[in-house]
């Protein structure tokens, strides 16, 4: 297995795709958070104010989004990638048993989400401690529930490159999984969970689960409880993943 790691690791790091999309999440991170900031005043703003701890787990569980949908794309452009470039005929014959190296593949790309979901919290506080601190506002990591938000979004993190394995291993095509992530969290998922009549399913979907699982509070919706987001999140994880070892152990590579 940790041959299989250390090959893992060595395909992925020999392009700059992975430092890429890093950098595109964490600048998602600093727009997200400067906005979170600077609005936080305004009494049409929807999200609790930032000397409140509601507000103050929203701000830091920002860096969830970003995070989670560009370590599901590193992932899912890792696996599809070996089928694109026919590489994962070679990887299969080396490695018969294919169940292995899809293990290794979801050890790798969990790492890698609970890296980014680091970087990206880094972000948040970097531009949140000291903006917050001159509005007399204290951000305090070791209480209103903070610690918990942290580890919720690294575990969020983790699960979505769990999930991007999954989803390559299940669709192969490089270019529709890459750009059905990016449409889905970007454009379909905020659409849907902006009806409110939707309410009461939306938020079993990855998001909005994930959002529970944060802390997240907002005034025009509510989310799970964090237990409740974390469970739907792992449900989504073990049937997709599961689904994922099947595909690639029933299906011809060449």
């Amino acid at each position: 297995m940790g041959r299989l790691l250390a090959g893992e690791l060595t395909k992925a790091s020999t392009t700059r795709l992975w430092l890429w999309l890093v950098l595109a999440a964490m600048a998602l991170t600093a727009l997200y958070a400067g906005l979170n900031i600077a609005f936080t005043d305004d009494p049409e703003n929807f999200a609790p104010h930032l000397s409140t701890a509601q507000g103050q787990r929203l701000l830091v569980a920002i860096a969830a989004t970003p995070a989670t949908t560009f370590v599901a794309v590193l992932a899912a452009v890792g696996v599809t990638g070996e089928y694109r470039h026919g590489i994962a005929t070679t990887t299969f014959l080396a490695t018969p048993h294919r169940s292995r190296v899809v293990a290794a593949k979801l050890a790798l790309y969990s790492g890698a989400g609970l890296a980014y979901a680091a970087a990206c919290l880094a972000v948040v506080l970097v531009i949140g401690m000291p903006w917050l601190a001159s509005m007399g506002i204290d951000l305090a990591l070791g209480s209103n529930g903070l610690p918990q938000t942290i580890v919720g979004v690294l575990a969020a993190g983790g699960a979505f490159g769990l999930l991007g394995v999954a989803l390559g291993a299940l669709l192969r095509e490089q270019v529709a999984t890459v750009v059905g992530l990016l449409v889905y969290r970007f454009v379909a998922e905020p659409i849907v969970t902006s009806i409110p009549a939707l309410d009461e399913w939306t938020q079993y979907l990855p998001g909005p689960a994930t959002s529970g699982l944060t802390g997240s509070t907002l005034e025009i919706r509510s989310f799970l409880e964090p237990w409740q987001g974390g469970l739907v999140l792992a449900g989504y994880v073990v049937v997709l993943v599961a689904a994922g070892v099947l595909a690639t152990g029933r299906r011809d590579v060449s």
